[in-house]
């Protein structure tokens, strides 16, 4: 079976310099480069299924984003923002990416990762071809903010593995259904052992604290410089919307598809937020666009 390399990158924030981990599948020297950035409180992990798939036809690159998995933790939570992400994120590229005149990547990221390649997807002279952006939009639901918010904030510790893949998979019922075998990846991926023994969730806690200084006016704000974001993006994208999700709402994903990029919009039945590409299905709506 195909695996991957496990690399990393020295970046830096306000706070100092850290490492950020990431995982390459295929061919080091293929010019064409694929980045696939996870959720909030996922890792690279999540798309060990999608990148074996596409490894024939790219470069996979698949980061910890900083403060999960592999990856350092800052030393300042607060800067676990999305201008920090999008700056590790350049750091990144010009590792990966090829020399030579034309130097661009394809991207796919699930929810907070769509949210880096919208930020970064909107700079003059960015090196994105293609988005796909999984479950995620300029306006994001209050009531589901607050419910990820909540989940990232606690500090939990489970007595065996067990017990923390049951709560890792009762929180994320809204993936929609899954293998037991695939049910015990996302959890494995997400979980390890502290230094007492206990299970727990592979991430800083620190991840909640912009959650929680985050008030009405600021949320405002960010949305208006979201869609200032969203509207400057010129490259091919597409939107996938989990058909029963409560972050991306189907009027949000309207004026997506009319607005900015215009993106294409496709819908994922029984699919909450966010769905995972663990499956051919989804895979194919991924690899159609990217490659068709």
């Amino acid at each position: 079976m195909l695996e991957a390399k496990i690399k990393s990158v020295q970046c830096l924030s306000l706070a100092g310099l850290h490492r950020m981990s990431y995982k390459e599948w295929g061919d080091e020297t293929n010019p064409n480069v694929l980045l696939c950035v996870h959720g909030v409180t996922r890792v690279g992990d999540d798309f060990d299924y999608m990148a074996r798939a596409l490894a024939s036809d790219y470069r996979v690159i698949c980061p910890d984003i900083v403060g999960r998995g592999r990856s350092d933790w800052l030393k300042n939570p607060q800067l676990y923002v999305i201008p920090q992400y999008v700056s590790d994120i350049v750091t990144l590229l010009a590792r990966v990416l090829p020399d030579g005149e034309r130097q661009s990547v394809d991207w796919f990221g699930t929810s907070m990762g769509g949210l880096i390649g919208m930020g970064l997807a909107s700079l003059p002279g960015n090196p994105i071809r293609k988005l796909i952006l999984n479950d995620i939009g300029p306006v994001l639901a209050p009531m589901a903010l607050q419910r990820i918010g909540d989940y990232v904030g606690q500090d939990l510790r489970f007595d065996s593995f067990d017990a923390g893949a049951k709560f890792v998979r009762d929180v994320s019922l809204s993936f929609g259904e899954h293998s037991e075998e695939e049910w015990l990846k996302l959890a494995t991926d997400v979980l390890r052992q502290d230094k007492d023994g206990k299970w727990v969730r592979h991430y800083d806690m620190g991840l909640a604290l912009p959650f929680r200084s985050a008030t009405p006016e600021s949320a405002e704000a960010d949305q208006a410089m979201l869609w200032a974001a969203y509207d400057a993006i010129t490259c091919p994208t597409l939107l996938v919307r989990g058909a029963d999700s409560d972050l991306l709402s189907p009027e949000t994903a309207k004026l997506m598809s009319e607005r900015g990029p215009k993106a294409q919009l496709v819908e994922i039945p029984n699919v909450g937020h966010a769905p995972t590409f663990i499956h051919d299905d989804q895979i194919q709506i991924a690899k159609k666009f990217l490659l068709g």
